[in-house]
């Protein structure tokens, strides 16, 4: 109790250093008076179709009547990519105005085709207004079904409709649109003259302050997604009955068939010979090898699992709302950063019990074993995004933070947590002994090798999970929003159990076939499901979305390599637990000799 107690109030701490109230709350709570200025900032702009490939506002030629003030970030709103900075419209609580100019600029020839360039890759642009997000497309092309492209006319648009609604003295909505009467004509390389302007038309609503966000959590629950949403929860409780039918009906008299005929066998004939999978009694247990490398796996798995648990808990209670800008990200490095303990303590102890010696050796694999790729990956793509000038790339500050939050807080917190797991002095439970030397494993016909059976083990637990896995690729890589987190918490729940019950089934064929060698196989088989998800970003990717470009592949693949791989660790973690009970379980209810 007390250490989760110290735990809760170091997430709060953290919270609330780095911008994250853990509390259901949508951001700003201003009241204005009339003629107040009411905060309005440009984020970023970027191709529609690659989200991860955005610049800042003033990247490209926008002009503005002001200096341009930058706004203080939170570490999330950085590692979203976020990138806040004054705009050159001045939208004053209730103040309407008609076509009111913001800024004016002669264009160059350059500054043409630039604004050319980024219209023909459908750009857009996002802004936020108390706090309230709003987007809009910068240009259109007309094609007018021309075939040539060189006869394509390019227009931008130059005024922007506000449409706001208030309540009392609060902001509660706000819309924007492009005006098709105003555009400027981009399609010659010449210089052009253009006069940013915009309307404001204020209207009374009765939404109060607290429902404001309301809209964007509705549009991820329209009835047509949610029927969507339950029938693959459906699918997936059908694939669950279906495995823990088949365990109970097949595997648990298939078990209870073995049990009574080896206690048979020992009332009747004691040197009968033992077949099956009390045979390999004696080498079940025996230590694998790559102890040390099996044991850092099982720590990081288990700090993930925790994390996913954190995240899900933080999610339930309302903390992830829509544009809470960068709260998930700011939540995924705080609580990682402060359950690295759980990591230390697992990997240790389970090392120590396996009879390990350089447990030292062994807490840095396990903090190495996730970060290790991770940073490599991040150094690759931070590259990238540099090349690139992306809003993507992380300032020099924000990676001093993040190195910081490694050394003070990840860093101790594994060391602590090894010290502890190796004080533990807790031996391994086998109830069984050990012989001394290793039984002959008989060969295996080729789908009991370890390939066809990760193929088999990764499948149903993927099967249960991927009608829900589009929304939340089209949230993470697209435009949608998702906020169903009650059913992404149960589609979580029964991946894993099924993920748990398809090891458990496997293991037991293993060791039926007299193959004493499990325990990697538990942990490879509980984690191919993060094959099958890295698999689905193929299909996605060339299938579902219109994503394209060297650096938004780049992110693509690479960050997705590190969460597949995130959840292989996870779920392998989970198999091999899973699979480590049923062994004890199913050897303690025999007599061994």
């Amino acid at each position: 109790m007390v250490l989760l107690s110290s735990m809760t109030s170091l997430l709060l701490f953290f919270f609330f250093l780095y911008g994250v109230s853990p509390v259901i709350s949508d951001g700003s709570d201003h009241r204005y008076k009339v003629g107040d200025d009411v905060p309005l900032y440009a984020n970023k702009v970027g191709p529609f179709h690659n989200p991860s490939e955005t610049y800042r506002y003033f990247d490209l030629p926008f002009c503005s009547s002001a200096p341009v003030k930058e706004k203080k970030e939170a570490l999330g709103e950085v590692l979203n990519g976020d990138r806040l900075v004054s705009a050159p419209y001045k939208l004053e609580f209730l103040g309407e105005k008609n076509s009111e100019v913001a800024c004016r600029k002669r264009l160059s020839r350059e500054d043409v085709a630039k604004f050319r360039d980024v219209i023909e890759k459908d750009y857009y642009f996002q802004m936020y207004y108390d706090d309230l997000p709003i987007w809009g497309f910068l240009g259109k092309v007309v094609k007018e079904g021309k075939t040539d492209p060189s006869e394509y006319k390019y227009y931008l648009f130059n005024h922007l409709q506000f449409e706001i609604f208030y309540n009392k003295d609060r902001v509660i909505e706000i819309i924007v649109r492009t005006d098709q009467n105003f555009l400027v004509d981009l399609t010659e390389d010449k210089e052009v003259q253009v006069d940013f302007t915009y309307t404001v038309r204020w209207k009374e609503t009765e939404i109060p302050f607290e429902k404001r966000m309301e809209k964007y959590s509705l549009a991820s629950s329209m009835p047509h997604h949610l029927e969507i949403h339950w029938f693959s929860i459906i699918n997936s409780c059908v694939t669950v009955l279906l495995l823990t039918g088949f365990l109970a009906t097949i595997l648990m008299r298939v078990l209870k068939n073995d049990f009574v005929k080896y206690a048979h066998d020992e009332e009747a004939v004691d040197d009968q010979e033992e077949t099956g999978w009390k045979l390999i009694h004696g080498d079940v247990f025996r230590f694998p090898k790559h102890k040390s490398l099996l044991a850092a796996a099982l720590g990081s798995g288990t700090q993930l699992f925790t994390l996913a648990v954190f995240i899900f808990m933080l999610a339930l209670v309302g903390v992830f709302y829509p544009y809470n800008r960068g709260a998930l990200f700011t939540a995924l490095v705080v609580i990682y950063a402060l359950t690295s303990g759980i990591a230390g303590y697992t990997a240790a102890s389970f090392y120590c019990q396996l009879e390990g010696t350089n447990w030292v050796r062994n807490v840095i694999l396990t903090g190495s074993l996730f970060c290790g790729p991770l940073l490599l990956t991040f150094s690759f793509l931070n590259t990238v995004a540099i090349a690139y000038q992306a809003t993507a790339a992380l300032p020099f500050g924000t990676i001093v933070v993040i190195f910081l939050i490694w050394a003070l807080v990840t860093s101790p917190l594994l060391i602590l947590g090894g010290i502890a797991g190796k004080n533990r002095k807790s031996e391994f439970q086998a109830p069984c002994r050990t012989t001394k030397y290793p039984r002959e494993i008989p060969p295996m016909r080729w789908y009991r090798r370890t390939l066809p059976q990760m193929a088999m083990a990764g499948f149903l637990p993927f099967s249960a999970i991927y009608i829900e896995l589009y929304y939340i690729f089209a949230s993470v890589w697209g435009h949608r929003i998702y906020t169903i987190y009650s059913i992404l918490s149960i589609v979580f729940l029964i991946l894993v159990i099924v993920t748990a019950f398809i090891t458990v089934a496997l293991t037991y064929f293993q060791l039926a076939a007299e193959d004493h060698e499990w325990w990697w196989r538990s942990l490879l088989c509980g984690g191919s499901t993060g094959l099958f998800i890295y698999a689905y970003c193929l299909y996605y990717y060339y299938a579902r979305s219109d994503m394209s470009g060297f650096m938004q592949t780049s992110f693509f693949f690479g960050y997705m390599a590190c969460i597949c791989y995130g959840f292989f660790l996870m779920l392998g973690t989970i198999g091999f637990r899973a699979s480590l009970l049923f062994v004890r379980h199913i050897y303690r209810s025999i007599k061994c000799e």
